[in-house]
């Protein structure tokens, strides 16, 4: 978490757009949604079901998992050298090197990816789409309030050269999601890494749901802290689903990658 800092908090508020933002957020956090499973329940069960990374993507293409080792040890070489010249703790990325092995395996044409930080995810996600060829990311982020002029820092270790195919919107997901709805006619990937509350999710799932199709993979970071993942696929009767432990926090993917993106 970052340093409170209340100058930077008000300067942000002042922006009508973003006052709105940081209210919802203060309010999800306040009144969560009721859950089916206690916290303990949830990690008791994501426990049960968890898949080593390594071992699923190995078992699909161990080629692709061995160069998206490789390139997130590049990422992880670059990032840290642009990061160890700032102040703040901009929190760590997402399961990169898997984000990086399903863009390559699944050649999406459009990804959305929600909550970019530093830029790990972005970065990953990005070079596998250089790598292919073909396909544009849509970001959606927020600013850290807490912080000193916090756009500058938003996607900050992710490299030029990789931005052409790169649509960044940092006004948060209430605002951001509309635009980019209206500029997609589907969504192949989906990277879900913003607000961790379970309406938050539930927003966002519910926003792009029309763009998402039965080849569509969707990435969901931080799944413990909430039962919203265990929920979600049973609710919708989901059957191809994946849980994986990654820097000591659990993602859920959904989606069946037998099938080809058309």
């Amino acid at each position: 978490m970052q340093k409170f800092n209340f100058e930077s908090i008000v300067s942000q508020a002042l922006k009508p757009s973003r006052f709105l933002v940081m209210v919802n957020k203060v309010y999800n956090r306040f009144f969560p949604h009721k859950e089916s499973l206690s916290k303990e329940q949830n990690l008791e069960w994501i426990k049960k079901n968890t898949t080593e990374i390594y071992s699923y993507a190995n078992s699909i293409s161990s080629t692709l998992w061995a160069e998206a080792e490789i390139e997130s040890k590049i990422l992880e070489q670059n990032a840290n050298k642009t990061l160890e010249n700032i102040k703040y703790n901009l929190g760590g990325g997402a399961a990169y090197p898997l984000l990086y092995f399903l863009t390559r395996y699944l050649s999406p044409e459009n990804v959305l990816e929600t909550g970019v930080a530093a830029g790990f995810s972005s970065y990953s996600i990005l070079s596998a789409l250089d790598k292919n060829g073909s396909g544009v990311l849509y970001s959606s982020d927020f600013p850290y309030f807490r912080i000193k002029d916090p756009e500058k820092y938003i996607g900050i270790v992710v490299e030029k050269k990789l931005r052409k195919n790169w649509h960044l919107f940092i006004e948060g997901d209430e605002n951001n999601l509309s635009k980019i709805c209206k500029r997609v006619n589907k969504l192949d990937m989906v990277s879900y890494d913003s607000d961790k509350t379970y309406s938050g999710r539930a927003k966002t799932l519910k926003k792009i749901s029309h763009l998402l199709n039965e080849n569509s993979v969707i990435v969901m970071d931080d799944i413990q802290d909430n039962s919203f993942f265990y929920d979600y696929i049973n609710e919708n009767n989901i059957s191809n689903w994946k849980v994986f432990k990654f820097q000591n926090k659990y993602l859920g993917l959904i989606g069946n990658l037998s099938k080809t993106i058309n």
